[in-house]
Formats: C-alpha cells, structure tokens, sequence
C-alpha cells in the first residue's frame, strides 16, 4: 500500500482510543480547501514508507496501542488496502477509515467483511455544491448517496463530517446538509485552518457563532451534531 504518513500515536484521530494514522497517497478529489495538498496532488516518491515498517512498528506496539486510523488522500483508492487491513486486524487492532464517500462499492465491501470498526465519512456540502466544495467537474452526487445510506443502514459505528469554509460554504446550506443527513448517528462540524499544505490558498474560518447557528440548523434533522476544533 502507498503509505506517505505515519503518525505513530494519536489521542484525536481515532474516538475513545489511542491510536495511529496511516497516510495513503492521492485522491479522486481535489478540494480546495484540503490541508493534506501534498498527499493529493503529487505525493513524493522519496517520501513513502514501506508497508513492513509501519506493521513491524504495529507490532511492537500491541497492549499499547488500540487502533489504527487509515485516512489520506483517499484510501479506497489504494489496490492493497483490503490486504493491508486484514494484516493490521490479525494484529488484534480495531480500524478505523476515513474516506470521500465515492467509492462506495469498497466502503460496502469492508463493511460487508467486518474489517472496519469505524468510519468517518467526509460530506464535503450541500449536494448542489458538492461539486464545487469537491473540485470535481460532473461530481456524480449518487456515488456520495449510496456511501451515505450504507452507513446509515449498517452496525459500523460512523460520524459525517465538514469542514466549514468562508468562501464554499453559506449558513444557509447547512439545513439541506441537516435533510440528506436526516437521522444519522451523528455529524461534526470542523472549523477551517489554513497552512501551507492547502491547495488553494485564502480562504477563511467562520466564527464560532457562525458554526451555532449552522449546527442549529442541522439538528432540526440530526440528534447529534457537534461543534469540532472551533476557536
């Protein structure tokens, strides 16, 4: 698996556990917004980290560690990540997947195999601004549905997730996100934070009070709808 990343303990990446992240490179999205550009746009050669390093290092670290997170990129993209996946549970450990949402044959698959044990699903906007927020041309929304309504019809743990940009996002569109989103388990809104590695620079932050209001709006559909990292 083309791994670009390796964060050997996580207290955040991975709810109630102590973890580590895995890094894939490259992704089927180019989100403007995106704060791993590096990873998605041309992940260094020189850069990855071999597959062996990283469950050697998962080894050494069973009764310590509890789970591991596999986020990117996008990791549905990567041929080996079923394989990979499989080698981490032998180890004993629980796995959690971050993903786009546009694979959702893969999604299905992993769950369908109990070899995931959390998911945290990327919903990028509202459906009429999916595309936009995405990077995408021609973004087919039905692909970000069926990953939606599997999760939601599956026992695998999962939250949905945005990322709130000044300058993709409006107040208002959070009460369509609230109806797509009806009923799920539970959605978090993340305030932006710009760094070097965005792939397009000069966006801002809503306030705090900006992100109430959106979070009010999403609970008239959601029970849980949680502010996350907000300032």
């Amino acid at each position: 698996m083309q791994i670009y990343g390796f964060n050997k303990t996580t207290l955040l990446d991975y709810p109630e556990h102590v973890a580590a992240t895995v890094f894939t490179g490259g992704c089927n999205f180019r989100c403007p917004f995106c704060h791993n550009g590096g990873l998605v746009l041309s992940p260094n050669p020189e850069e990855r980290i071999e597959e062996e390093e990283v469950l050697s290092y998962l080894k050494k670290r069973k009764g310590i560690l509890e789970g591991v997170c596999i986020t990117g990129g996008e990791p549905t993209l990567q041929k080996d990540l079923r394989n990979f996946i499989c080698k981490v549970k032998d180890m004993g450990y629980l796995v959690k997947l971050d993903t786009n949402g546009y694979r959702p044959q893969v999604l299905w698959n992993l769950m369908q195999e109990g070899l995931l044990d959390y998911v945290a699903m990327d919903i990028k906007a509202s459906k009429e601004n999916y595309a936009v927020a995405a990077g995408v041309e021609g973004l087919d929304i039905s692909r970000i549905e069926e990953s939606v309504g599997i999760l939601k019809g599956d026992k695998v743990p999962y939250e949905f997730r945005t990322t709130v940009v000044k300058g993709i996002h409006s107040i208002e569109e959070f009460e369509e996100i609230g109806q797509f989103l009806a009923g799920s388990r539970a959605y978090y809104l993340q305030q932006y934070r710009e760094n070097d590695n965005v792939i397009v620079q000069g966006y801002d932050a809503f306030s705090k009070a900006d992100l109430e209001s959106m979070a009010l709006l999403a609970r008239k559909y959601i029970d849980k709808v949680v502010l996350r990292g907000v300032e």
